[in-house]
């Protein structure tokens, strides 16, 4: 039972508001003492456990290139792309984007994508782009509702994308339990098959709200620009 501590030190840490990672670190280190391991034996377990996951170490060389390709303009050079095309719209847009999202997830290239890799440094910029092409300069509130909106474009696509191929790990999570469980005999194919209707009805609904965002942007931006003083009146 005192090895239940660790995860009291968890709940504390994060109720307190303290730094993820130091909790977690501390927690395990609670854990493996107050479970028979020596302190060598405790940093032996974080080593291996660096060891078997260093995939998920991979931000620290993604982060820094995003930001020297930031630096370098690559925000200015999507905006300059998205405005020679100028039927393309900021809804019609994230609908291909999230229809591309769903496709790539779907085959298995969910880290294709992601809020760090294409959201912010290109998918954001480009839908800021078709809108100021559109309706002129947005307004904070417009502006971040155009990135809310790129954002849940990725999110919804990959959630309702994945499902579909075979070797994700919810797919073969809930057949090895419910085969388990229940000894019955569920093949991952099956859960495959019927995600695919899930993920159209997400594509049609979501999608659908993209395209009308952009009646939504024309509305708040003429109402804005009506509240907004003349340029005589802010003379006087």
């Amino acid at each position: 039972m005192l090895v239940l501590l660790g995860v009291l030190v968890v709940v504390i840490g994060f109720a307190t508001r303290r730094n993820p990672l130091l909790v977690v670190g501390v927690a395990g280190i609670v854990t493996g003492l107050l479970g028979g391991l020596s302190p060598r034996e405790v940093l032996a377990a974080f080593g291996d456990g660096f060891a078997s996951s260093r995939a998920v170490t991979i931000f620290a060389i993604t982060l820094p290139v995003i930001g020297l390709l930031e630096r370098y303009g690559l925000q200015e050079q999507a905006r300059t792309l998205i405005a020679r095309f100028t039927k393309l719209t900021t809804g019609r847009f994230l609908a291909l984007y999230l229809l591309l999202r769903q496709v790539t997830a779907a085959l298995g290239l969910v880290s294709v994508c992601g809020p760090a890799q294409t959201v912010r440094p290109l998918v954001a910029p480009m839908a800021e782009g078709a809108a100021e092409r559109a309706h002129g300069p947005l307004t904070d509130k417009a502006r971040e509702k155009v990135r809310s909106f790129s954002a849940s474009a990725d999110n919804v696509g990959l959630f309702f994308g994945e499902d579909v191929f075979l070797a994700v790990g919810s797919i073969l999570l809930i057949t090895g339990f419910v085969n388990t469980t229940y000894d019955t005999h569920l093949e991952p194919l099956h859960l495959a098959l019927w995600a695919i209707p899930t993920a159209i009805c997400a594509f049609v609904v979501h999608g659908w709200r993209l395209l009308r965002l952009d009646r939504q942007l024309e509305r708040e931006l003429l109402a804005a620009n009506a509240t907004q003083p003349t340029a005589k009146e802010a003379a006087k």
